[in-house]
């Protein structure tokens, strides 16, 4: 058994850096590199890619970050890969990621699949059963949504334990569907060490680390409020070092720029937790608010105290559904009056848009640069009014007629309304399907996950 297993991190979302798993693994000796892909925008992006190819779905960037590692495959035989890129079809993804590493003579690499989060082909069961799926946020039941048509996806939030069935079958690459991003780093872990799942403060400690180095870089000095100081251009993303008592190191490789101190890794730990008290995984109800931090210098901060509870008996559902049809336009407004003209024309377009014929269920006039990205702050207590900003108007309905109208009232302002206008050379902005969020709860018993192990070329065949 090891005693410190070395776990990094190289994406914290789909569109994160492609080179920085690469970056990692030359950088540093780490035992597990793990990728995490999804959250409720990316599953419904993939969700609408499976719904035009079958074979479509998942997060294409991995089998180039695979392609990337493929040296380090060969040189590094402790090196292990976890990711949740399977997105919507995790077993196409393992056939893509199978084709490269045969491209690089690597058909032997084992890879490991985890399936069994997409709700969707049960959820008639799961219904009859009497669990009326309610909206977390509303509690209305699903079947205030009418038609099931009109729901694209439902994948429940897997936990670590399929994943760590996947490592025991000698699976050196796993792919998984939804998995919660913590689980990742919780899998490992409890895999090498072999903890039990009734050892909470292990298994808190484990996802204490896992929610720390899950958004990448945020912990090594991105999206910090000192970032000045933190040499962003080459940031080093995370590594935890974790031991068979669970004390964590947050560090990252030497030589890389970012930085991780107690400010850094402490801003990372309240990022997006809700109640810090309960932060509920499909692990462990975990409890932050023990956790205590100590900068150890040389970008190096230990974390230890994790507490918690056993894990509830239910799974988080991301769930999407057809909610109609949106556009969003965009005009740059110049002018010492910039902020009435662009107010103006915002309503002059929606107005058009009225006249021809056409509701819209809901609109939004945005002036960017005038605080609407943070309305009703203090914004402008401190700044002057700007002599240009950029309008930006947004519709969403149901009846695709009346947004395609809305596209076709932009542009004509360029000669149909005030002086000053600018950027519509782009053309008309698109008409986007609209998938909207319901999340609820389904008791884990309706959950079957299952884990196939072969190697590439197998993947292949």
């Amino acid at each position: 058994m090891k005693s410190v297993v070395r776990i990094a991190n190289g994406a914290g979302f789909l569109g994160d850096s492609i080179t920085a798993p690469r970056r990692l693994v030359e950088g540093a000796s780490v035992d597990y590199l793990t990728i995490e892909h999804l959250a409720e925008l990316t599953m419904s992006i993939l969700a609408r890619q499976r719904e035009k190819d079958p074979q479509a779905g998942y997060a294409e960037d991995f089998v180039e970050i695979v392609s990337s590692l493929a040296s380090a495959l060969r040189t590094q035989p402790q090196l292990k890969v976890i990711a949740n890129s399977g997105g919507m079809n995790p077993l196409a993804c393992a056939a893509a990621v199978a084709k490269v590493l045969a491209a690089a003579q690597l058909t032997d690499v084992p890879i490991g699949v985890v399936t069994g989060d997409d709700l969707l082909p049960h959820l008639d069961s799961v219904l009859a059963n009497g669990c009326e799926l309610k909206n977390l946020e509303t509690a209305e039941p699903l079947s205030a949504l009418g038609p099931r048509s009109r729901i694209v996806s439902a994948n429940a939030y897997l936990g670590a334990r399929p994943i760590v069935e996947a490592l025991a079958a000698g699976a050196r690459i796993v792919i998984t569907g939804r998995v919660a991003d913590a689980s990742l780093t919780v899998a490992p872990l409890v895999h090498e060490f072999g903890w039990q799942w009734s050892d909470v403060e292990r298994i808190a400690a484990a996802t204490v680390a896992g929610h720390l180095i899950e958004c990448g870089a945020q912990v090594t000095g991105g999206y910090s409020t000192e970032w000045q100081q933190y040499h962003l251009a080459d940031v080093g993303y995370p590594i935890a070092e974790v031991n068979a008592a669970g004390e964590t190191t947050i560090t990252k490789p030497n030589g890389t720029g970012g930085k991780v101190t107690f400010r850094t890794v402490a801003e990372q730990l309240v990022y997006e937790i809700g109640d810090p008290r309960h932060y509920l995984t499909p692990d462990i109800d975990c409890d932050f608010t023990t956790v205590q931090l100590k900068d150890l210098g040389n970008d190096r901060v230990q974390v230890t105290g994790a507490s918690g509870h056993a894990a509830t008996d239910t799974y988080k559902v991301s769930l999407a559904y057809r909610d109609g049809f949106m556009a969003s336009g965009q005009l740059m407004v110049y002018g010492l009056d910039c902020r009435e003209k662009a107010q103006a024309c915002g309503e002059i377009i929606l107005q058009r848009v009225a006249a021809a014929g056409f509701s819209l269920a809901s609109t939004n006039i945005e002036l960017i640069g005038q605080g609407a990205g943070v309305p009703g702050s203090w914004f402008w207590r401190k700044y002057q009014p700007p002599g240009e900003l950029m309008l930006r108007v947004t519709v969403h309905d149901s009846n695709r007629a009346a947004v395609e109208h809305f596209t076709r009232e932009i542009a004509p302002l360029i000669t149909s309304g005030p002086a000053g206008l600018a950027g519509y050379a782009s053309g008309r902005p698109a008409v986007r399907p609209v998938f909207a969020y319901w999340p609820t709860l389904v008791p884990k018993l309706y959950v079957k996950s299952q884990v196939t192990v072969q190697t590439a070329q197998v993947w292949l065949a």
